[in-house]
């Protein structure tokens, strides 16, 4: 842009860019003195009421004005303006930028320079003539002040009381002043934004319930906000009432390993915290009687983080305390709460299934008991010949043994409850337990249509004969009755090398979902029976399993397994089958062996 008039001539020879050396050394002084007072943080207003007193030095007649825009809301908020008159000051304040909105709304809008050599016949001034004219302004030269992320921070405006055109040495002049105002008006944001992080910083430090702390690079407390100093008891105790100077670690002592071990992680700089549960020595802040222990241990948890800092200044950690005792009250609360709840359901389960037990037995003790009564009067009464003797004879025994296994079966369950189950542990192979068992059960299998297979391994275990016999008859008996037609007992690796693992497995319908969780509970009645009340029960050996209607088969093989050292679990359950694993100890090694 060119003016009409000429420029005035200049004393001085000028540079290689047109510009006066007088121009140039006014410029550089003028940059010194800005970056000296953004140094010296002075306010903004300050530094840009310098600025632009120093350009109108350089244009005499101009009266200039910086104008910065919020962004948010798109308007212009008065910066300085030196030389203006207040009511035109306060005329444009808040001006909402746009094309029309007079030069520096323009300017703004557009992100260009705009020039109204004559505002009063400038379309873009209609709004503002009436302004300008009691303001004593006739033209207005604005130009965008670019922030670094090139798009405008404010407007820079140059008046004059004429009409007026701005001159190449004009446009220089401003050019060099308005990137001086845009370090400005950068620097100041930033600082702005750094005051406004420290002030949220500030707050939330001094407010927060946690207990919070600044350490050196030596582990001493440099600030700590209120609720650490109530932690700690300390408050007044130094100077300020803080604990400022303190050693860290006099005042947190970890539970488990050093606080050099916790804090080791933090010097790979990774910005992970590492968070370890240590004891805060409390001090009292009232006088203790003589005799009374001093300090006190409050339980906390503690986590630490290294705050980045800039090569060669050394490093701080934040430190976040957190009074464990009421977390630590109100666990204890709810698992005491959770364990009454449990002896209370234990109880009304065990109750209900005792009265079960009592309903069942006196209907399976009734049946086979109804049984010997009919055939004994059938034998008093009639003359029989010999076969139909022996087989009344075999119902009747048939009958006595079955009652005899139920009581044998609540008695042995008695005497688990109690601790008093007589038991006499040796070594075994677990083999000859199984065909045993097999051989028992057998003639059971065969009149229920059931394959017993056995492939069991040759393997030592340390198990009372007797019960393990008792275990695998109530196990191979449940899954005869209750699977389909083929169990299998099979040995498995181990894990463990102290234990041997057998399974027994059926092809039956499997476990429903809801009996799962009861299957191996006292006096819980899994299944109804298969068998009608008029029909006797069936021959069997003496040692057979009682019909599981009772609920005592499962629930006694597995205390049985557990007061020899093992484990009865359920392996897998489904459709196609279900899987009883039995842990068992094995002997001990011989020494030298």
């Amino acid at each position: 842009m060119t003016s009409a008039a000429a420029d005035p001539p200049y004393a001085t020879p000028a540079t290689p860019h047109g510009i006066p050396m007088d121009d140039t050394r006014e410029m550089l002084d003028q940059q010194v003195e800005v970056l000296e007072l953004i140094a010296r943080a002075t306010p903004l207003p300050d530094v840009l009421t310098r600025l632009l007193a120093a350009l109108e030095r350089l244009m005499p007649g101009a009266r200039c004005s910086v104008l910065l825009l919020d962004r948010a809301h798109g308007t212009l908020h008065h910066g300085a303006a030196p030389t203006l008159p207040e009511t035109y000051i306060a005329g444009i304040d808040g001006l909402r930028i746009g094309d029309g909105a007079g030069s520096c709304g323009t300017a703004a809008a557009l992100n260009t320079p705009v020039v109204a050599v004559d505002v009063r016949t400038d379309p873009r001034w209609v709004a503002f003539r009436e302004l300008a004219r009691a303001a004593g302004l006739r033209s207005c030269w604005s130009s965008p002040i670019h922030g670094r992320d090139g798009i405008p921070v404010g407007t820079f405006a140059v008046y004059h009381s004429t009409p007026h055109r701005p001159t190449e040495r004009e446009e220089s002049l401003v050019g060099r002043f308005t990137h001086l105002a845009a370090v400005a008006i950068d620097h100041a944001g930033l600082v702005g934004a750094l005051v406004d992080s420290e002030e949220r910083f500030r707050r939330s430090f001094d407010a927060n319930s946690l207990g919070m702390a600044i350490l050196a690079a030596d582990r001493t407390i440099t600030t700590c906000n209120a609720a650490l100093e109530r932690l700690s008891g300390r408050r007044g105790a130094l100077r300020g009432g803080s604990l400022a100077g303190l050693d860290f670690a006099t005042l947190v002592t970890p539970v488990s390993g050093s606080l050099d071990e916790h804090l080791a992680p933090l010097a790979a700089d990774e910005g992970a915290a590492v968070v370890f549960e240590g004891r805060l020595h409390r001090t009292p802040t009232s006088p203790s009687r003589p005799g009374r222990s001093q300090p006190t241990g409050v339980e906390v948890e503690v986590s630490v983080s290294r705050l980045r800092t800039r090569p060669g200044i050394p490093a701080q950690d934040i430190v976040n305390v957190l009074d464990l005792t009421e977390r630590r009250a109100a666990e204890r609360h709810r698992r005491a709460r959770l364990q009454a709840e449990t002896r209370r359901r234990t109880a009304e389960l065990h109750s209900r299934a005792k009265s079960d037990l009592l309903a069942a037995l006196s209907h399976e003790v009734r049946t086979p008991i109804q049984a010997i009564v009919g055939f004994a009067e059938l034998l008093g009464t009639m003359e029989l010949d010999s076969a139909r003797r022996s087989e009344a004879l075999g119902h009747i025994d048939a009958a006595a043994g079955h009652v005899m296994a139920l009581l044998t079966d609540v008695l042995d369950l008695s005497r688990l409850e109690a601790g008093a189950l007589p038991l006499v542990p040796t070594p075994l192979t677990l083999t000859d337990v199984v065909a045993e068992v097999l051989g028992i059960l057998s003639p059971t299998a065969h009149r229920r249509g059931a394959e017993l297979v056995d492939d069991a391994h040759p393997e030592l275990v340390l198990a009372d004969r007797r019960r393990l016999r008792q275990v695998l008859i109530n196990l191979v008996g449940n899954a005869i009755r209750h699977g389909g037609g083929r169990v299998v007992v099979r040995s498995h690796p181990s894990d463990d090398p102290g234990y041997a693992v057998l399974s027994v497995d059926d092809d039956g319908p499997g476990i429903p979902a809801e009996v799962l969780p009861v299957i191996f509970t006292a006096y819980a009645r899994h299944t109804a029976s298969e068998r009608s009340p008029e029909r006797p029960p069936e021959p069997g050996p003496p040692d057979a399993p009682a019909d599981d209607n009772v609920g005592l088969g499962l629930s006694l093989a597995h205390g049985l397994t557990a007061a020899m050292g093992g484990a009865l679990t359920v392996g897998s359950t489904s459709p196609a089958g279900t899987s009883m694993v039995l842990r068992l100890p094995r002997p001990a090694p011989e020494v030298g062996a």
